[in-house]
């Protein structure tokens, strides 16, 4: 087991993240692929060993650093994405999602049915969002095409960025074969 972390602080790559993550991506793609001759000491024999990278724990911004989908605005969740439920606070014109995600719950929740401690009076009754399989979710970004990366390149958005969708790049994650 291997555990690396970024911890960027104030002076975040924000999404130039994928410079520091490029020699992850590369050597885990070279693990998985081909292998690496390693000696067990146990058994004093060599063997072919092959990793994979199963998971990164990160807080909600790294999340959107990582994923490639903006932790900001109104769109900013991702399991709703485009479907969200999220309103305009008058004053100030914040995104609040309160009682927004009743509706993952499961139809004979109690909570669904409660009027006095989410929205007043109300019942939740939607369903929840479909989930995209990983296949699906690549498919939507590949449509956006390529973004440009590198300290030069600015402030780039996707059109409709904040109105249909929150991408701001394709994760480097996509580019392992697993």
């Amino acid at each position: 087991m291997f555990l690396s972390t970024v911890i960027p602080g104030p002076r975040s790559p924000g999404q130039n993240i994928d410079v520091c993550l490029r020699p992850l991506i590369d050597e885990s793609a070279q693990l998985w692929s081909s292998g690496a001759l390693t000696y067990d000491i146990s058994s004093k024999q060599n063997f072919l060993m092959r990793a994979a990278l199963m998971w990164t724990i990160n807080d909600f911004p790294a999340y959107g650093m990582l994923s490639g989908w903006s932790t900001h605005g109104k769109l900013t969740c991702p399991y709703c994405m485009e479907n969200n439920k999220a309103f305009t606070l008058a004053n100030r014109g914040k995104a609040s999602f309160f009682d927004c995600h009743r509706r993952f719950l499961p139809f004979n929740h109690r909570y669904r049915k409660n009027r006095k401690d989410f929205f007043v009076g109300r019942v939740e009754k939607d369903v929840a969002s479909p989930r995209l399989s990983s296949e699906e979710l690549r498919d939507v970004v590949s449509e956006y095409g390529d973004i440009v990366f590198g300290l030069q390149s600015g402030k780039q958005k996707f059109s409709d960025f904040d109105l249909t969708h929150n991408w701001v790049k394709g994760s480097i994650f996509w580019e392992l074969p697993y």
